[in-house]
């Protein structure tokens, strides 16, 4: 194999130029400008047409009358499709232009022009195109500059590629046009006559290549506006929510659109979809962007999360290799298309260096049980699940001291392997780096959570040696690290051990994911709680990544300070288990208004800065959006305020729902337990709910 170019801080994308749009839809993505134009910089720039990790368009110009369009507006139908309004101005007259984009394996873009003048006008219309077949790593790391690419005419289409035709892009107008190429560009041109108040309209298709073949581009209507997506079937009948709580059913609403978007189908699995990380950078599939995605959408599309287990089993390591941290059992960390000619998942580059997704896969595995995914469904994967376990107890734990712990296998690899991977995530309090093998706190509790799974589904079957053996380990896991993990004279839970089994004292937000899971004892627990609600932690957007009295602390770096939604969710969560409902409250409304005051999208990031210093979060330069884990952030937030935790095979619901500060009702349609989809009405103390199997018991706790 050559470099292999994993995701880690190395790898950060340049930033996007202000007004940017992005589109997105599965392994496609397109970033243009405010006017619709790709490109036009020469190949300096981001904006492009990607199509499984190749940039197949660099640029896509529209120039009429001799001069680029003039923006106006824009609208997103949907994260696919746009629709982009602008203007030519020449002489005291102008025309109106339309552009329609949908984005697909390749995309469909319709230009239509409009003379708003009371006689006839001719205009020159012309599109000047360029791909030069870049990697996506090439074009974030601002090396794109390209091998041979040419560009030929070949009847009435463009074709733009490598030399050996096995990369490229197809330009197919459905308007005949003078067609001209030359030094790996394409000009295509219209003499067009527009009539009075009347319109002239193109639709260009541009089809991408792989292996020689032509993949897309998405289907339109012939001479018109390109054809809408179908929705995907887990969001023909999306949740419903009514709320008081502000912004709440607004974010629900928006996160199923985006994680619409972001769907991933592999066409050797035709009938399963799963989501991509985020756009545009991450447009495939991470094993602990999609487990926690899964997760956190589960009450509402449980086949998301099956659908997830299914594809990742499939992935699961079964060897040794350095190289990519391979090992038998391990889930993997990402996978790239950008090597290969196919589209199926499976054929795509593989690395596996991630220490949590093996934990979280059984974790998930585990929460479908409990929520009534029969177990003829969950039955196939159980081999997956027992690799997975087994790998905890050998590759994972490195000495064999019961905590799991990364090293990378070779210099390709990441250094550091938990969410946090940014060379410089894992520090001291005073700014020393921690030198590995590294157990990271919120890592033993995903394996505390997943012995304990992995306990259930072993009873399910009727292994009850092996269920008694999986609560011993995470019995004796959580004896350890009460002992190992606690600083007692600083009240505080450690981000982690160092390779000298020392305790990394740097206070953050990792410790909230020990409350998700239930690891913390009582007096751990409400630690904990008040360090994420200092305000050294609660920016008043959510919570940081990093305390800001740490020597590293810096608002503006990716995991050192900064906001994850996805991270504050999982805070508000843990705090609502055990059962600091106050707190809870207070850091849902943080992150909803951010929803509210970024425009109505939670980004996979924003500044640590705080709602004093600033009246808005603060983009953070590189950021996803829309972004998985951050999209399904306020699915995991309703599940949190209704404190909903189903048990189906022992018979009950627990629900214990509380409500913000200041807000009284709640109402949610679309719950998905077991067979049965229930609403949860919440007014005041006052709770019904609708819907649930005969033979079940709600339980409210005391």
């Amino acid at each position: 194999m050559s470099e292999v170019p994993w995701t880690g801080d190395d790898a950060l994308p340049p930033i996007t130029l202000p007004g940017s749009i992005t589109l997105v839809e599965g392994t496609s993505f397109v970033i243009c400008d405010p006017a619709g134009d790709i490109g036009g910089h020469d190949g300096e720039g981001i904006d492009g047409l990607f199509v499984a990790d190749t940039r197949v368009l660099s640029d896509l110009v529209l120039v009429v009358e001799g001069r680029r369009v003039e923006p106006l507006a824009w609208h997103a139908g949907d994260p696919g499709g746009a629709r982009i309004v602008g203007r030519i101005h020449a002489e005291g007259q102008h025309l109106l232009v339309v552009r329609d984009f949908e984005v697909g394996l390749g995309m469909t873009t319709a230009v239509t022009v409009r003379n708003p003048a009371p006689m006839d006008r001719r205009v020159t219309v012309e599109l000047e195109a360029a791909g030069d077949m870049a990697g996506l790593f090439e074009v974030k790391e601002g090396r794109a500059h390209g091998g041979p690419v040419e560009a030929m005419v070949d009847g009435d289409v463009v074709r733009l590629g490598r030399p050996d035709a096995r990369r490229g892009a197809v330009l197919r107008p459905s308007v005949p046009a003078k067609l001209e190429a030359r030094g790996g560009r394409a000009r295509l041109h219209w003499d067009a006559v527009i009539p009075a108040r009347g319109s002239w309209s193109v639709v260009l298709e541009v089809a991408a290549v792989r292996g020689g073949d032509e993949v897309g581009p998405p289907r339109h209507r012939a001479g018109g506006r390109p054809q809408p997506h179908e929705p995907p079937s887990w969001l023909v009948d999306p949740p419903r929510v009514h709320t008081d709580v502000p912004g709440l059913g607004e974010a629900v609403a928006r996160a199923f659109h985006d994680l619409g978007a972001l769907r991933l189908v592999d066409p050797e699995h035709p009938d399963e979809a799963v989501v991509a990380a985020g756009a545009p950078w991450f447009m495939t599939l991470f094993g602990r962007d999609a487990l926690l995605t899964a997760w956190m959408a589960l009450p509402f599309d449980p086949v998301l999360a099956l659908d997830c287990l299914r594809a990742l089993a499939r992935l699961q390591g079964t060897r040794v290799v350095a190289e990519t941290d391979e090992e038998p059992g391990r889930i993997p960390h990402e996978v790239r298309l950008g090597a290969t000619d196919s589209l199926s998942v499976a054929s795509g580059w593989v690395y596996y260096g991630s220490i949590d997704a093996t934990p979280l896969f059984v974790m998930v595995a585990g929460e479908l049980r409990r929520w009534g995914v029969p177990m003829a469904l969950l039955e196939p994967l159980l081999p997956a699940v027992d690799a997975a376990l087994t790998w905890m107890l050998t590759y994972g734990d490195r000495d064999g001291d019961g905590y799991l712990e990364y090293a990378r296998a070779s210099d390709k690899g990441l250094a550091n392997q938990g969410w946090k991977d940014s060379g410089d995530s894992i520090s001291f309090r005073d700014g020393r780096l921690a030198e590995g093998p590294i157990a990271l706190a919120e890592v033993q509790a995903y394996a505390y959570g997943a012995w304990l799974a992995g306990a259930e589904l072993a009873e399910a079957v009727g292994d009850h040696v092996r269920a008694t053996e999986r609560r011993y380990k995470a019995r004796d896991l959580q004896e350890a690290f009460a002992r190992d993990f606690w600083i007692p004279d600083q009240r505080l839970v450690a981000l982690g051990l160092d390779g000298r089994k020392r305790p990394i004292d740097a206070v953050a937000s990792n410790m909230g994911h020990c409350l998700w899971t239930g690891l913390l004892d009582e007096e751990q627990a409400a630690a904990a709680a008040a360090a994420l609600m200092s305000p050294e932690m609660a920016s008043g957007w959510g919570v940081r990544t990093l305390a800001s009295s740490m020597a590293r602390y810096d608002p503006l770096s990716y995991h050192n300070g900064s906001v994850w939604p996805h991270d504050t969710a999982l805070c508000i969560a843990g705090l609502r288990r055990n059962r600091f409902q106050v707190e809870a409250g207070v850091l849902a409304l943080q992150l909803l208004a951010a929803f509210t005051a970024n425009g109505g999208r939670l980004p996979e990031l924003y500044a640590g800065l705080s709602r004093d210093e600033m009246g808005v979060p603060v983009p953070y330069p590189t950021s996803c959006q829309p972004q998985a884990w951050a999209s399904a952030a306020p699915l995991l937030l309703v599940r949190s305020l209704l404190a909903l935790d189903p048990d189906l095979p022992n018979g009950r619901v627990e629900i214990d729902p509380l409500l913000p500060e200041g807000c009284r009702t709640l109402v949610v349609e679309g719950i998905r337990v077991g067979e049965s989809t229930i609403s949860i009405e919440v007014d005041r103390d006052a709770v019904a709910v609708r819907g649930l199997p005969r033979g079940l018991a709600v339980i409210r706790p005391g």
